[in-house]
């Protein structure tokens, strides 16, 4: 399942479901209202979609109690972009499993890419190719496909850096896997390796990243400082795509080096991260929010 799915997933496991089904929650995708019901609108896309533009419509947003955004940084993009009044909306952010089996022993540092390709595995793969001229014991681990979404044909044009990662002898190409197998390569992996070029509306990928105690190496970009909420190593992003690499290539290698050097303070650090996303991206935290909202306007 992608991030949406996910979403949904866990909040008909959290939330009672009695008072979910006063609601038709709709993700994103508007199509068939039940007029029985009260509609929500539980966008997770960005205002650019094709399917938000109905949006600008005052009419159209008046058929739904209200609208559920994931992130600030969302609600303002689509204030700005689209005209949706603040009042209209209301932020709920996503929510993880905690990840509770961690092991940051053995021999290798393990980093981790677990987007889709067209998020920034482009970049990530000459980097960390160049970066094994530096550091022989370093490994990335990458699971990453289309097939996510079903969407397997798409890989095609991403083909030449998949067969790169496949060639590579220290780059494990995964494709897409379980969420379970994803979330227990999280455990071992020392770094998350993220130059995204996509505006993250909310990234679960960092969420969970986060709860596993990983380092993150990651661009200012779209919602990821809220997201990470301080706690990864932000770089400047740039529009540039080979300055943007530059970068990139000069944090990740400082990540790479901390991991070596001062790996007991950084093991502080990444359990106080652990503790703020297991407390704040938490579903326990997440239903209860969801339970208020939707009592309050049943």
């Amino acid at each position: 399942m992608g991030g949406t799915e996910l979403m949904g997933a866990g909040l008909e496991r959290h939330v009672d479901p009695q008072l979910l089904s006063k609601f038709q929650i709709i993700r994103s995708r508007v199509r068939e209202l039940d007029p029985a019901r009260s509609h929500i609108l539980w966008l997770h896309d960005l205002p650019g979609d094709p399917e938000s533009e109905h949006l600008r419509d005052p009419a159209s947003r008046s058929r739904f109690k209200k609208i559920v955004m994931v992130s600030n940084w969302q609600m303002q993009q689509y204030k700005d972009y689209l005209g949706v009044p603040y009042s209209d909306c209301v932020v709920l952010k996503n929510a993880i499993e905690p990840i509770v089996d961690i092991d940051k022993s053995g021999d290798k540092l393990r980093l981790i890419y677990h987007p889709t390709p067209h998020r920034g595995l482009q970049i990530l793969v000459p980097i960390f190719e160049r970066l094994c001229d530096f550091h022989d014991d370093i490994e990335l681990d990458v699971f990453s496909s289309f097939e996510l979404y079903g969407w397997g044909e798409r890989d095609q044009q991403f083909e030449s850096v998949i067969q790169r990662c496949k060639a590579h002898p220290k780059i494990n190409y995964h494709g897409t896997q379980p969420n379970e197998v994803v979330r227990e390569a999280l455990g071992k992996a020392h770094i998350f390796a993220y130059p995204s070029i996509w505006r993250e509306t909310s990234c679960l990928c960092a969420m969970e990243a986060m709860s596993a105690a990983a380092l993150i190496v990651a661009p200012n970009y779209a919602g990821l400082p809220e997201t990470t909420a301080g706690f990864a190593m932000m770089y400047q992003w740039d529009e540039d795509v080979n300055r943007h690499a530059v970068v990139f290539f000069n944090q990740l290698n400082n990540a790479i080096v901390a991991w070596k050097q001062q790996r007991e303070g950084l093991l502080a650090h990444l359990a106080t991260q652990k503790s703020y996303a297991d407390d704040m991206y938490s579903w326990q935290r997440r239903a209860a929010e969801w339970t208020n909202f939707l009592t309050s306007i049943a």
